[in-house]
């Protein structure tokens, strides 16, 4: 009788350890981090990779209670893809049930300041799951650009500026969709109808904005400067705008736009060419695309720098000012040194 009292004490024993190490494998706390964390799953991922991934951040304290909780609850046979914050202090049924919802938490993807669309694909690439060649793929693709009515050389007329919200899974046609509909988004009734009034395309609008952009950074006389090219088109006067001569050349470590820059025959030279270019020369931000849509209204026909660093600009309406004013400026771009 002693015996089976201690044969049963015994049982009892192993019984409460193995339903608390049990209990504690299910709810007690297994992680370590004391930060949110960021969990990246790729699309795809067989169970065994997602558990290689989870191991290598190092924020388990016991790898095995997770393996055999997740089997427990199924997530080996269904691993969701996707970008997840995992909260500090998680059990295992806690963040199997994370990982199992397929609740993802959106990455911010900021395209701006491009000047070109291979430029665009590698920013976008670096923040969600699709690879820059597959997204730069789909930006040129010609049915979407038939679709929009585009031309190749204005294709990056279709992307808008601002921080938009991914789920890190997106593919290359999960950023086109949501770009498409940024678009519409932005050349609302009012805007479209603004850019008929100037018997302006989208893409024209686009294209003179970019010019905008890149000849000043002050935002407070972007609507001057799209207000004397608006002038220089409906005069049939040549841009002459340096930025395009640049950009045709292909090299932008050009500080100082001289002559023999200008002397380049490419068809994005506005010295050379009149009315704009083929295609934007960059990825005009929304104050440019604002400016050009709703120009200052005056006479001047010319600007040029001012000396200094401010980046503004001096405007004058007949050669004889402007000349004067670029003689200021080339004697102060001497005196710096600027070459």
């Amino acid at each position: 009788m002693k015996k089976l009292y201690i044969a049963l004490l015994i049982l009892s024993i192993v019984g409460i350890t193995v339903g608390y190490t049990g209990y504690q494998w299910v709810y007690g706390i297994n992680t370590n981090h004391q930060e949110p964390q960021d969990l990246y799953i790729p699309t795809g991922s067989t169970y065994n990779k997602v558990l290689g991934i989870i191991e290598e951040t190092g924020i388990l304290d016991n790898n095995k209670s997770f393996d055999a909780v997740a089997k427990l609850m199924k997530y080996d046979q269904k691993p969701q893809a996707g970008h997840y914050v995992l909260p500090t202090k998680q059990s295992n049924r806690a963040l199997v049930t994370l990982l199992r919802s397929g609740k993802q938490v959106p990455v911010n993807v900021t395209i701006s300041a491009a000047r070109k669309l291979a430029d665009i694909a590698g920013v976008v690439a670096s923040m969600i799951e699709a690879d820059s060649n597959a997204i730069h793929k789909a930006m040129i693709d010609q049915t979407l650009l038939s679709r929009r009515g585009i031309e190749a050389p204005a294709a990056i007329s279709l992307y808008i500026p601002n921080t938009y919200e991914f789920f890190w899974d997106s593919d290359a046609l999960d950023f086109i969709s949501r770009m498409e509909k940024e678009y519409d988004r932005f050349w609302n009734e009012s805007r479209s109808q603004q850019a008929e009034l100037l018997d302006m395309s989208r893409a024209e609008v686009a294209t003179l904005a970019s010019i905008v952009e890149k000849e000043s950074n002050l935002k407070s006389e972007r609507p001057t400067i799209a207000g004397v090219y608006h002038n220089r088109l409906r005069a049939g006067i040549p841009l002459q705008a340096d930025p395009t001569a640049v950009f045709g050349l292909g090299d932008f470590t050009i500080r100082r736009v001289l002559y023999k820059h200008l002397d380049v025959d490419t068809p994005y030279n506005t010295h050379m060419h009149k009315g704009l270019p083929p295609g934007p020369i960059c990825m005009p931000s929304i104050s440019s695309l604002e400016a050009v849509l709703t120009p200052e209204d005056h006479d001047y026909i010319f600007f040029c720098a001012k000396p200094g660093y401010n980046n503004g600009h001096l405007f004058a309406v007949t050669n004889a000012q402007h000349e004067r004013n670029a003689r200021v400026y080339h004697r102060w771009l001497n005196s710096e040194g600027i070459k």
